[in-house]
């Protein structure tokens, strides 16, 4: 994990400041998300039909799973530093889900700074983040994250 105070932030845009460690998406975690979120394509969860029907050949990760890992890869990435009293996911610009996820693999976000701005009560940080899918040709995910920390 890198750890850098607020005061840096502004001298790191446009430069890469953290990777995370590999992740494991695993079956149980893809059952898990599709119970939460009542989406229980055969796609993510049978893996019988999935080996038959998928070109995939095995069950894979939601892309909003995919994407709701954002948070855990961020905070085992890098910790910014400051009087904040609390950090908040405030949206996001654009995603995209260029590869699927399989069941098993490992991946690990990737996260360039690529705005940094005060807002009221605190700042505003952007983060180009790339999931990468451990031997894979291509990322996982590629989004542009708002986020905000709080004094």
């Amino acid at each position: 994990m890198r750890v850098i105070e607020a005061s840096e932030l502004a001298g790191l845009l446009g430069r890469e400041v953290a990777v995370s460690d590999w992740f494991e998406v695993t079956q149980e975690r893809i059952d898990g998300f599709a119970a939460v979120t009542e989406d229980r394509q055969w796609i993510h969860v049978d893996a019988a039909k999935a080996s038959a029907e998928s070109p995939y050949g095995r069950t894979i990760a939601h892309g909003f799973l995919t994407l709701a890992l954002l948070s855990h890869l961020s905070r085992e990435a890098v910790e910014v530093r400051g009087a904040f009293t609390r950090r908040i996911n405030y949206g996001l610009n654009r995603v995209r889900f260029p590869a699927a996820v399989l069941d098993g693999a490992r991946v690990r976000g990737r996260f360039v700074l690529t705005a940094v701005e005060k807002v009221e009560g605190g700042l505003q940080v952007v983060w180009g983040v790339t999931v990468e899918i451990e031997g894979g040709a291509k990322p996982a995910c590629v989004a542009e994250w708002v986020t905000r920390m709080y004094v």
